[in-house]
């Protein structure tokens, strides 16, 4: 939920900077910058809930610690690249294939009822991917339109 709400409130308010700044709405440079925005935001949760994260991961992949790390990074990467007018076609693309394999995690995570933040099982199991199965979804697509499309 929170990462919807950061992405609707950062393109809210990129809407009416890019329009100060530019004298005219782009909504495809407003939505790139919410989507960066909140990839830093999720980014940053690679960092502090490291162990809860890695219990998303099922338990035949190794170094799952590690792992956790790289995608954060990754995510930061990806935050900087759909900023950056030559890269914004191939980031999308890397974020919306980044996405679709982090689906899984999300998957194994809800049902086996992992809480990241607080590294337990008492997590709010398979109804959570009534959430963010959509949400994924609505990032894939949001991602598609500002980058690659553009509106």
């Amino acid at each position: 939920m929170k990462p919807l709400i950061v992405l609707l409130l950062s393109f809210a308010i990129s809407i009416f900077v890019v329009k100060i700044i530019y004298k005219e709405y782009d909504l495809a440079l407003s939505a790139r910058i919410a989507m960066s925005i909140m990839l830093a935001f999720t980014a940053v949760g690679h960092f502090v809930f490291t162990k809860g994260m890695s219990m998303m991961i099922p338990k035949f992949i190794p170094y799952k610690e590690s792992f956790v790390y790289l995608t954060g990074i990754f995510e930061i990467a990806l935050a900087i690249g759909l900023l950056i007018p030559k890269l914004k076609g191939i980031s999308g693309w890397g974020l919306i294939v980044f996405l679709l394999l982090m689906l899984p995690a999300n998957i194994y995570a809800s049902l086996n009822n992992v809480n990241y933040q607080k590294a337990t099982f008492d997590g709010n199991g398979i109804s959570y991917l009534w959430f963010r199965i959509p949400l994924q979804f609505l990032f894939i697509v949001w991602t598609y339109l500002s980058s690659i499309k553009i509106w």
